[in-house]
């Protein structure tokens, strides 16, 4: 809080909080839970863990990670969007609030109407990558040449419809006029597991999970799927720039509370959330999992949501993509 410029007013503030002492202190006066809608472990998680230790410093209070994973992210979801909207309870969420209302036959929950944005937090980009083993592609170009010459026989894993991963390959097929036969799994890690056993040939894995397999060299890595090239694999083209303009899939990260949260406390947050994001020690943190910070005004993430709500319905009505 700003501090007042002068005595008179400090004296009159005085006294009405000694007139008043039923009076609330300001937000937050006790601890925030922040629900991530998915297992310990992953990159959602470690961002929420990363940056509530930095709020909690800066709040005053602590910041208490819940995961309540479930239904593709949709329970802890839920439990926010129906939580008390006094700031006291935040929820994590990545793609899947723009996916989930065009996957799912019907949510609990509306992304638009039921939540507040708060801020932007990061982008975790995916990266295309081959069992070296197994496939000798080394580039976008050859990978849409082996799928034009031989259709249909070539395979993706992914971590489940409708995941980035499967969407991923669902934007690449669809603007290279290929086909790859999309092996669906339940996680991440069964999928990569089977594309390391040369099982499949493709995927589109998080850079999070992708990178170790990369540098000892089981993996090929054939281009990222974001706009610009990652920090964490700066070698690596993208695949707009490899062969396919305009695609782009960028997995990304955001805070919303629940709707009808005050501004004043969302103000708060999303100040404590920026703040935490700029410091160096935070980025080499999650650039440690290949997250690269963002941060954002509430208005920018409510912006970005909506384009990425019509992009990605767009993209899963014309494929007839639906939830595992």
């Amino acid at each position: 809080m700003k501090s007042l410029a002068f005595t008179a007013l400090a004296t009159l503030a005085l006294g009405v909080a000694i007139a008043a002492p039923a009076a609330h202190a300001a937000y937050p006066e006790r601890a925030i839970r922040w629900i991530v809608p998915f297992p310990a472990g992953g990159a959602m998680d470690n961002i929420a863990r990363t940056l509530g230790e930095d709020m909690s410093r800066t709040l005053g209070q602590p910041i208490v990670v819940e995961n309540r994973p479930g239904a593709g992210g949709n329970i802890g979801t839920e439990l926010v969007a129906r939580a008390p909207a006094d700031g006291y309870t935040m929820v994590i969420v990545a793609n899947g609030m723009a996916v989930n209302p065009a996957l799912y036959g019907k949510l609990n929950y509306d992304p638009v109407k039921d939540f507040a944005p708060v801020s932007l937090l990061a982008v975790v980009p995916n990266v295309l990558v081959a069992n070296k083993s197994k496939s000798t592609a080394k580039t976008v170009a050859e990978v849409v040449a082996g799928a034009k010459a031989k259709p249909g026989k070539y395979t993706y894993a992914s971590a489940g419809n409708g995941t980035s991963i499967h969407l991923a390959g669902e934007l690449f097929t669809s603007m290279a006029h290929v086909e790859l036969l999309h092996i669906p799994y339940k996680g991440s890690g069964p999928a990569i597991t089977d594309l390391l056993g040369g099982q499949v040939d493709y995927m589109f894995d998080s850079i999070t999970s992708a990178k170790p397999h990369i540098q000892s060299g089981k993996l090929t890595a054939i281009a990222v799927t974001t706009t610009q090239r990652s920090a964490a694999l700066p070698d690596v083209p993208t695949v707009a720039e490899a062969g396919l303009p305009g695609y782009e899939l960028s997995p990304w990260f955001a805070a919303f509370v629940p709707a009808g949260t005050p501004p004043a406390v969302v103000t708060t947050l999303n100040r404590a959330m920026v703040d935490a994001l700029r410091k160096p020690e935070v980025q080499k943190r999650l650039a440690g999992i290949g997250a690269e910070a963002i941060g954002s005004t509430p208005a920018a993430l409510k912006e970005h949501l909506a384009r990425e709500t019509a992009k990605w319905g767009e993209l899963i009505r014309a494929r007839g993509i639906r939830a595992d």
